[in-house]
């Protein structure tokens, strides 16, 4: 394959028309949202690779489309290597680089399959097709996963998205696919079919009706202290973000006091560990409230990025430690070597080389009213089978983030827009309190109800909204949807088989 690769280059100007349609299909992505412009480019798209003279020309402009794909979509990337310029900014050629390009890898083995597969235009498009939904399926789970700005996830803000509860995201997905391949495959007439699947998808999604809030629900009180992500490690500046944070869950607010108050990921400028008196503190400030604080703690000679859960009388009744970190942001793969020979420490972590995990997904009992809550980590949102994972199933998602590493243009929008996503796969309510926005309550429709605009400090007080019945994807996951992507495979393969035989 690496002699077919090499000798099937097919010359900048195809490879840059790859890397240009790449970059159009990203404008699907929040918070742009012009997923009509996204499927047109990836219809021309899966024309381009199909028309390849070679399978390995068809992989090269797959890799390129990638690439185009992912430096516009993922361009929040650069942000943490601005934090500390003088320390992380030489990195940031290397990763506008080696992310897209690395990522492009599977959308590259994805060409070269799906033409290879093919006999013929009409099968090597329908091929490339389901090879690339398999390709967004797999990089959700290869290498600890990143399925960030899937290409289905252009449809989180439109009725579409409904389908998630179904099929997930990579279900999403595959429709994208569906609706850009029945032209390239089969000629422009059939743009009516795809407008039809369109329309009747978007009118079921829309007509869903919303779920019905009990007589008396619980109150949860959401934080967004918008602490400088520059400064808040800066311990002249821990007092100062330490009250602001008190200040907040003490306000009053329109609704009585709440009965859960929700700080961000790692808000808290102290460590966990032997503070009794600052847990009594933040126990006075939520005035009868539990108070779920993002905080760190260490055990021993190692670290956690955690949830911990204050009760009124100023004890951690439950205690969650995140367990899908982020390499190279929280920690270095084979850490403790890396930090003894090279000095390597991840960026995200001021603890040594990194973060520990925990034991994994779980579920909070967080008493009457309150029910069962699925807590996550800022990342962890991001992986539906975190939550499918879960001990059991809960009445609710707890979400505490930072995305202050985000910037302001992009990450932010697209975490959120996955936050919503994972609330429709679940059937779930989301809550999510983040350090500088956007801070929301999502019911299990997916639908904001509730939020701080980001970039501002504030509260908001809103009702927890009820769940639904547990969908088809909380139950199967991506299952269904892998076993008709390999039923379609087999077909092809049969076919080939019979043309050759």
């Amino acid at each position: 394959m690496i002699r077919r690769l090499a000798g099937g280059w097919p010359g900048w100007h195809r490879l840059g028309l790859a890397f240009g349609l790449g970059a159009v299909m990203a404008s699907g992505q929040e918070p742009w949202g012009f997923w009509l412009l996204s499927l047109s480019a990836l219809t021309a798209a899966l024309l381009l690779v199909a028309r390849a003279s070679s399978a390995g020309r068809a992989a090269w402009l797959g890799l390129f489309l990638a690439g185009g794909y992912f430096t516009l979509s993922l361009s929040w990337i650069i942000e943490p290597f601005l934090i500390e310029p003088e320390t992380y900014a030489w990195m940031i050629p290397f990763v506008l680089v080696l992310l897209p390009f690395g990522l492009g890898l599977f959308w590259a083995l994805a060409a070269w399959g799906g033409y290879h597969l093919g006999q013929g235009m009409r099968s090597r498009v329908i091929g490339v097709g389901v090879f690339l939904t398999l390709a967004e399926l797999a990089r959700g789970y290869v290498l600890t996963g990143f399925p960030w700005a899937m290409i289905g996830h252009v449809w989180i803000d439109t009725p579409v998205a409904q389908s998630a509860a179904i099929w997930g995201a990579g279900g999403l997905t595959l429709f994208s696919v569906l609706l850009a391949a029945l032209p390239a495959a089969f000629g422009w007439r059939w743009l009516g079919l795809s407008a039809v699947l369109v329309v009747g998808l978007q009118t079921w999604g829309d007509d869903l009706p919303s779920p019905t809030y009990p007589e008396d629900p619980a109150i949860i009180r959401l934080v967004q202290p918008n602490a400088d992500q520059q400064l808040k490690w800066d311990p002249s500046r821990a007092y100062d973000h330490l009250q602001r944070l008190l200040e907040l869950t003490e306000a009053s607010g329109s609704q009585g006091r709440p009965d859960l108050v929700v700080w961000p990921e790692t808000s808290v400028p102290y460590l966990l560990n032997n503070n009794e008196d600052l847990l009594r503190t933040i126990a006075g400030a939520g005035q009868g409230a539990q108070v779920a604080v993002g905080i760190q703690r260490v055990q021993g000679t190692r670290g956690y990025n955690s949830i911990a859960v204050i009760d009124a009388d100023g004890r951690v009744a439950r205690l969650y430690d995140k367990h899908h970190l982020v390499p190279f942001g929280e920690y270095i793969p084979f850490g403790d070597l890396a930090f003894q020979l090279f000095g390597l420490q991840a960026f995200a972590s001021q603890l040594g080389a990194g973060y520990s995990a925990g034991p994994g997904a779980a579920v909070l009992d967080l008493g009457a009213g309150l029910g069962h809550a699925v807590p996550l980590i800022c990342y962890e949102a991001v992986f539906p089978q975190d939550l499918r994972a879960a001990p059991q199933r809960a009445d609710w998602i707890l979400q505490v983030t930072n995305d202050a590493w985000f910037g302001t243009l992009t990450g932010p929008w697209q975490h959120l827009a996955q936050a919503r996503l994972r609330a429709i796969e679940q059937g779930l309510p989301l809550l999510r309190a983040a350090n500088t926005g956007v801070s929301a309550v999502i019911d299990a429709r997916g639908r904001v109800v509730a939020h701080i605009p980001l970039g501002i400090s504030a509260f908001v007080d809103a009702a927890l909204p009820p769940p639904l019945r547990q969908p088809p994807y909380a139950r199967f996951g991506d299952w269904p949807v892998l076993l008709l992507l390999l039923a379609v495979v087999g077909a092809l393969l049969s076919h080939r088989l019979r043309r050759k035989a």
